[in-house]
């Protein structure tokens, strides 16, 4: 049998210090504590992965939502753009029977008039468009009313309607309101 040689002094000393005979640190709560890191690691991962490609997918549909609200927008644009136009306005001034003014007069903070004032030329019947109505014509009052269903409106008389005996001032209509 073999014996280990008893140490004196100083190597007794630093004997002492570190524990006696081969001791095997225990191996299974590092291991575990090993893969429970990397597991916890790899699920970070796909949560992330995943919350990031879904942020991707939010971002790509409201990117086409915003393409296609400006490209609505640029159409709008360009039909305002259309109606407001001088030669469009102008079409449509004269569709409503309304007439190139004359000159103008101005005035002055002190009170007194700048220019001589002109009256608006006439426009004759030929050069007045057949779908805009004289004023006799319109009616007299502007309540808001259903639109008439299809039936009633084959069983009304067709025409403008007749004249009142008391005269009342017409509203003309404005389009757009």
């Amino acid at each position: 049998m073999s014996r280990k040689p008893e140490l004196k002094g100083r190597a007794a000393r630093l004997a002492r210090l570190f524990p006696a005979g081969p001791r095997q640190a225990a191996r299974t709560p590092f291991v575990l504590l090993v893969v429970l890191l990397l597991g916890g690691g790899l699920i970070g991962l796909l949560v992330l992965n995943s919350a990031l490609s879904e942020g991707s997918f939010k971002m790509d549909d409201l990117q086409k939502d915003t393409k296609s609200l400006t490209d609505e927008e640029q159409a709008l644009q360009r039909d305002i753009d259309s109606y407001s136009a001088p030669d469009a306005l102008q079409r449509r001034a004269r569709e409503l029977g309304m007439v190139p003014g004359g000159d103008p007069a101005f005035l002055n903070p002190d009170g007194t008039v700048k220019g001589v004032p002109s009256p608006a030329a006439r426009q004759s019947p030929e050069e007045a468009p057949a779908a805009v109505r004289p004023p006799e014509a319109l009616p007299l009052s502007r309540t808001v009313q259903a639109p008439p269903s299809p039936a009633s409106t084959l069983s009304e008389p067709t025409g403008p309607p007749a004249p009142s005996a008391a005269p009342t001032e017409a509203i003309p209509e404005t389009p757009g309101r």
